[in-house]
């Protein structure tokens, strides 16, 4: 079954999500992980406190970039590559459009030769 495509709102919330480098490093943390990980194990990797880094890993998990799940008292985490998949489609999507509108636009610019 293939995922419907993304609406405008959800591309710009995951690019606010993706938008700041520690958020980026936790993704690459998480990718790196063949399963899951807990918050405590992201924070081993970096140089900030725990709460920063849930409030990293909260706007990734509203953003729908990546998925929790609870393992006995802790709250997992992993990347949902299925979104990130569908943003990277709508993000080709949306440039490749927006090369044609430009290419458009600019034979519709360009002078007329005089008749």
């Amino acid at each position: 079954m293939q995922a419907s495509p993304m609406s405008e709102d959800e591309i710009a919330a995951m690019m606010r999500a993706l938008g700041h480098p520690v958020r980026l490093e936790i993704l690459r943390i998480l990718s790196a992980r063949a399963d899951s990980c807990c918050c405590n194990d992201v924070t081993d990797c970096l140089d900030l406190a725990q709460s920063t880094v849930s409030q990293h890993l909260k706007v990734l998990l509203d953003a729908g970039v990546i998925e929790r799940h609870a393992q006995g008292t802790r709250n997992n985490y992993r990347v949902r590559h299925d979104r990130l998949s569908g943003f990277t489609g709508a993000m080709e999507r949306y440039f490749d459009q927006l090369g044609t509108d430009a290419a458009s636009c600019a034979r519709a610019s360009r002078p007329q030769p005089a008749a």
